[in-house]
């Protein structure tokens, strides 16, 4: 079965969902992300972390997950996440350091 909502990792037409879903440095977080270029570091840090905490390479197109789409994918993981709005700024301040490190910035 295939559902157009479903990409090979975490695609970012759904950063937007993910707004209300936290607390307001979440949101802040989202609203900045939404609007930068495709190649902005902190756009590329984002997905990083969207595809770790989603374990979007894990993902098969037979699974459960791929099944219902990214987009209710990604909202259910980070409505789930049991850490605070805090730890999840830290894991994106973690993604940003792997991103620089990795284009050598």
């Amino acid at each position: 079965m295939y559902n157009i909502d479903t990409d090979l990792i975490f695609p970012t037409r759904v950063i937007p969902t993910l707004k209300n879903l936290r607390g307001e440095a979440w949101q802040k977080l989202v609203d900045r992300i939404q609007y930068l270029e495709p190649a902005d570091l902190d756009r590329l840090a984002f997905v990083l972390m969207m595809v770790r905490m989603a374990a979007c390479t894990s993902c098969q197109a037979d699974s459960f997950r791929a099944l219902r789409g990214c987009t209710s994918c990604a909202n259910q993981v980070v409505r789930r996440y049991k850490g605070s709005d805090v730890e999840l700024l830290a894991l994106f301040a973690a993604a940003r350091k792997d991103v620089e490190r990795f284009m050598g910035r």
